[in-house]
């Protein structure tokens, strides 16, 4: 009988010692849940609807709340663009604690509808959370200022400069700049410094105050001894005063007109063939000078003639002796890239200009990385 009794408190404790080890393995489950942080915003995306560009800026506070066991840490917020800059808390936020993510976005020249992101990061369980803001922008009434954003005195301009972008060599151009007298006096002007190839006037020649007139550009190409991209600057002379912050850029592009040529003269054209168009320096020494060569050859049936070898800025092109290449015969441009005062990765360019009507510019190239 007692051996019965004693078996019974044996198997009695057994169990208490089972639902005792039970709960305390339970309780470190639980302990073990509750102990991530969490973040909970209240809302995640905002309409700010209709906003007035001329009113600057609006902005939004995402209001969150820490329902975890322990602290929340925001890493990083990232807007989806440079238009909307976000703050937020910056100490962690503790359990049952609040923060906020701030978005503020500023409508300026970017009229109409707007739909952008913010992503913050944080160490919570739910550690990537994406917000949102979206809203239509009403532009502002446009001003002077901004039809005609360039000043010279009291003239006010479209642009300072005035590009005729591509043209052909036996060719002629006009194109006009609108201007403005933002001034109360009217205002002759006149040019300097215009060269034989342009031909430049104002219309009206007295621009009464707040009348908007033009500046009326003609470009004879067949006039430049030139190739490729030419860039001239003129003075603008109003009431016969000289400034020399009043200068206009008048610039274009010359190219060969090769649309006349017959097959026949096609076929016997000179051709230029690099034997690389790219080369790579691989690691350049600081203070360093790489020497490199293009190679080519004229594969072509007729002489073949460098008109123009230009460097963008780092390196020195060194054209060839000869500028008339007979078929058959190779050359080379070489060049020379001072590594002095710069570091990282370099990438320039070599611009050769030739009578070769299937290929007349060719970009070459060479790339590097100084240590």
């Amino acid at each position: 009988m007692k051996k019965i009794k004693l078996k019974k408190t044996v198997g009695m404790r057994t169990k208490i010692f089972s639902l005792v080890i039970l709960a305390i393995f339970a309780g470190h489950v639980v302990f073990g849940q509750t102990k991530s942080p969490n973040i909970n915003f209240e809302k995640t995306a905002h309409d700010f609807g209709k906003i007035e560009e001329a009113k600057g800026a609006v902005s939004i506070e995402f209001k969150f709340t820490n329902t975890g066991g322990s602290p929340i840490i925001i890493s990083n917020v990232k807007a989806s663009c440079g238009c909307t800059t976000p703050d937020w808390t910056k100490d962690p936020v503790l359990p049952g604690k609040s923060g906020f993510v701030k978005a503020t976005y500023d409508p300026k020249n970017r009229p109409g509808p707007f739909n952008k992101t913010i992503t913050v990061t944080s160490n919570a369980e739910n550690a990537t959370v994406v917000l949102s803001i979206k809203g239509d922008v009403a532009a502002r009434p446009r001003t002077i200022e901004d039809d005609y954003p360039q000043q010279m005195g009291d003239i006010r301009m479209r642009s300072n400069h005035l590009a005729f972008t591509n043209i052909k060599n036996n060719t002629v151009k006009t194109d006009s700049l609108p201007i403005v007298n933002t001034g109360t006096e009217p205002i002759t002007i006149t040019f300097e410094k215009v060269p034989a190839h342009i031909t430049i006037s104002s219309e009206p020649k007295i621009l009464k105050p707040g009348q908007k007139g033009r500046i009326v550009a003609t470009y004879d190409a067949s006039k430049v001894t030139d190739w490729g991209f030419v860039m001239d600057r003129i003075a603008l002379i109003l009431n016969d005063k000289a400034d020399n912050n009043n200068l206009l850029s008048v610039s274009a592009t010359i190219e060969e007109d090769f649309t006349k040529m017959t097959p026949e003269q096609k076929a016997n054209a000179p051709k230029a063939a690099f034997e690389t168009i790219n080369i790579e320096l691989g690691t350049i020494a600081a203070n360093e000078k790489k020497e490199m060569e293009f190679k080519f050859t004229n594969t072509g049936k007729s002489p073949l003639l460098i008109r123009k070898v230009k460097a963008a800025c780092g390196c020195t092109a060194i054209a060839p002796s000869e500028t008339e290449i007979a078929p058959g015969k190779t050359s080379s441009i070489k060049a020379i890239f001072d590594a002095t005062g710069r570091n990282g990765k370099q990438s320039k360019t070599i611009t050769v200009i030739t009578n070769d009507p299937d290929n007349s510019t060719v970009t070459l190239r060479f790339s590097g990385e100084i240590q």
